[in-house]
This record gives structure tokens, C-alpha cells and sequence, in this order.
């Protein structure tokens, strides 16, 4: 883990190569308990957590030192957990977990097909959509994960769908792009980009 004054360089480069109207959220998955005394004292705000039981480890210890997001995949029996502690869901992408959850959420999109990742797919969306204003979840914008590449560029097909969906759907929120691409996220719409590796490492 850096100090607190070289992630806070290295978050206000993120913020102004992103631009104003992009929201950064620090990804937390690899800092552990303690290590997060550090990116409050560096000054970071939102953190996004992955995993809902390290979310309430580190929530139990530093509630009100962040504002909290959780961004890594939501399990059914996790829902109302997260909706306790965090203030927006990025990944909502189940039935089982849609029924549980009570925040404000983004859903997420699995526009590569992988099977082995988890999101709605674009033909299902429509349909999804309806059922959380059913249920009163409110969506605010879409979520996806691209393949894993090395060159960045490969995400940007399908950032670039996810913003077209969003504007068909009138969807404002878009949370895209990772360490690795979060240049091309911005490029393409987004309007959060979930950084860990870019801060720390």
C-alpha cells in the first residue's frame, strides 16, 4: 500500500484525466481492514467493495469515514446486507436478488456472452427492467465487465453498447471501465470508473 499522499496524487490525476463528470470509485477488493485507515487519510470518499463480508468488516470499522458502493457480484442472501450498508448496488443482475434488495441500483449487462460472467443479457434487459419498477427497485444506469484483454481498446465496443442501450433505455448512469481501461470507459460515457491497481500498486 502506498502512503496516503501518493494515492491522493494518484486519485486527483485519475479524477482529472477522467474529467468532472465522472465519477471515481476506489475499489477496495485487495485493500484489507487496516490498510483502509490509509484511504481515509488520503481523503478518498467513495470506496466499492466486491465481496459483501469484507464490506461489513470494513463498514463496521469505518462507517462513517466513506460513502459506500458495492460493485462486485450480488448473491440473493447478500441483498439486504448491502442494501444496509451501501448507497448504490453497481452489479444488480438476478431475480433472486432483485427481490431482496432495497437501494438504488445499476444493472449489470453481460454484453461478451462469457457464461461464466454474471449480468443480464441485452435481450433479456427490456424485460428486467420492468420487473425492478415492479418491485420498486430503483435503476439509475447499467453496469458491464468486458473480456479480459491487454489492450484496452478491446473494451471499447462494448463500453460504446453499453452508453447506446442506456440512451435507448433513458438510463443517466453508466459504470464502466477498471484499472486497465478506465481511460476508454470515460471516452465512451461513463460515468463512474471503479479503480484499485491504479491507485495502490
Amino acid at each position: 500500500m502506498r502512503s496516503p499522499e501518493e494515492i491522493r496524487e494518484r486519485f486527483d490525476k485519475i479524477q482529472e484525466q477522467v474529467g468532472a463528470s465522472v465519477t471515481v470509485v476506489a475499489a477496495t477488493k485487495y485493500v484489507s481492514v487496516d490498510e483502509m485507515s490509509v484511504l481515509a487519510e488520503a481523503g478518498i470518499e467513495l470506496v466499492g467493495e466486491n465481496r459483501a463480508q469484507d464490506l461489513a468488516a470494513k463498514h463496521a470499522r469505518y462507517a462513517k469515514s466513506f460513502r459506500w458502493h458495492f460493485i462486485g457480484h450480488l448473491q440473493s442472501r447478500k441483498a439486504p446486507r448491502v442494501s444496509e450498508l451501501c448507497e448504490l448496488c453497481h452489479s444488480l443482475a438476478s431475480e433472486s436478488a432483485l427481490a431482496r434488495l432495497t437501494i438504488p441500483a445499476l444493472v449489470e449487462v453481460n454484453l461478451s456472452g462469457e457464461e461464466s460472467k454474471p449480468g443480464v443479457s441485452p435481450a433479456r434487459l427490456d424485460g428486467f427492467l420492468a420487473r425492478c419498477a415492479e418491485a420498486g427497485v430503483e435503476v439509475r444506469g447499467l453496469m458491464t465487465m468486458p473480456p479480459l484483454a491487454d489492450d484496452p481498446e478491446v473494451s471499447r465496443p462494448y463500453f460504446r453498447q453499453l452508453r447506446e442501450l442506456a440512451e435507448r433505455l433513458s438510463l443517466t448512469e453508466l459504470s464502466m471501465g477498471t484499472s486497465q481501461d478506465y481511460l476508454i470507459a470515460a471516452e465512451e460515457g461513463a460515468t463512474y470508473v471503479r479503480v484499485g491497481s491504479a491507485l495502490w500498486s
